[in-house]
């Protein structure tokens, strides 16, 4: 059984440094740090326990695909560690960013001739949010799909998966794809591990395929970038300072000002 999993490297939002530039295009600081997508970490994390479940039984090989510059290797390293077998890096550009269309394109064209069985992504991505690589890469190879997995099982006996998936109201469906099939997972349906350090080594040591971004590919509508701007401020916040007596006296004050609260009110 061989199953792919997608990852993407994102840059870190509790430390990102985003300035605008004179075109109107955003530039990412040097000193932005960049992370495996957490919820590609899950869909990693699925796939190394299937293979440890089913070891016993037949072989599984783990494989990870990441669509980025250069250093979006590190991403690859990381899912190595945690247990994938191979890495493959479809090589973009280092001044742009591929948008989800074309990302999905470049996995599906390697993934067309690989014969997985299985092939899992994140719901979405922590930068772009747009949940689209796993219904994309589906539909450009024919497979059935379901997002928003937060459970999987897997029959091998009759060649299908049988996953939940969130839906509307916090409700869940219950659906069973043939294999092969692609699933978006949901955070929360497994807790990631760390990556071991043997693992690690291997991950440095082990050569990763890398193919360009663009190799075989069609004529095909990429999103166009508009520009980036910061938002304009519409509300400001005041800090009440004192005694809890004037706090108090402040905070009435400022509500009848606004007439929340009326004179009596005051009063009392």
């Amino acid at each position: 059984m061989n199953i792919l999993v997608c990852v993407k490297q994102v840059p870190d939002l509790d430390a990102l440094a985003v300035a605008e530039g004179a075109d109107g295009r955003a530039m990412v600081d040097e000193a932005t740090t960049f992370h495996m997508n957490q919820y590609d970490a899950f869909a990693v994390e699925a796939a190394v326990r299937i293979r440890e479940e089913f070891s016993s039984v037949q072989q599984v090989h783990v494989d990870a695909v990441t669509a980025g510059p250069g250093r979006a290797l590190d991403v690859i390293r990381r899912a190595v560690g945690m247990g994938a077998r191979n890495g493959i890096h479809l090589r973009s550009s280092e001044n742009g960013e591929e948008g989800p269309e074309s990302v999905a394109a470049g996995i599906a064209r390697y993934a067309q001739s690989k014969a997985y069985d299985l092939i899992l992504t994140g719901s979405m991505s922590e930068d772009g949010m747009n949940g689209q690589v796993g219904p994309r890469v589906a539909a450009c190879l024919n497979l059935p799909c379901a997002i928003h997995v937060v459970r999987m099982e897997l029959d091998i006996a009759h060649g299908s998966v049988v996953v939940e998936k969130e839906i509307e109201s916090g409700r869940r469906m219950k659906l069973r794809l043939q294999l092969p099939a692609v699933l978006a997972v949901q955070s929360g349906i497994n807790r990631p591990r760390y990556p071991s350090l043997s693992n690690l080594l291997r991950a440095n040591r082990q050569k990763v395929e890398t193919i360009p971004m663009n190799a075989g590919s069609t004529t095909a509508s990429i999103p166009s970038f508009m520009g980036t701007f910061m938002p304009q401020r519409s509300r400001t916040g005041n800090v009440l300072k004192g005694t809890a007596e004037e706090k108090a006296e402040t905070l009435i004050a400022i509500l009848q000002d606004k007439a929340f609260l009326s004179d009596h009110a005051k009063s009392l």
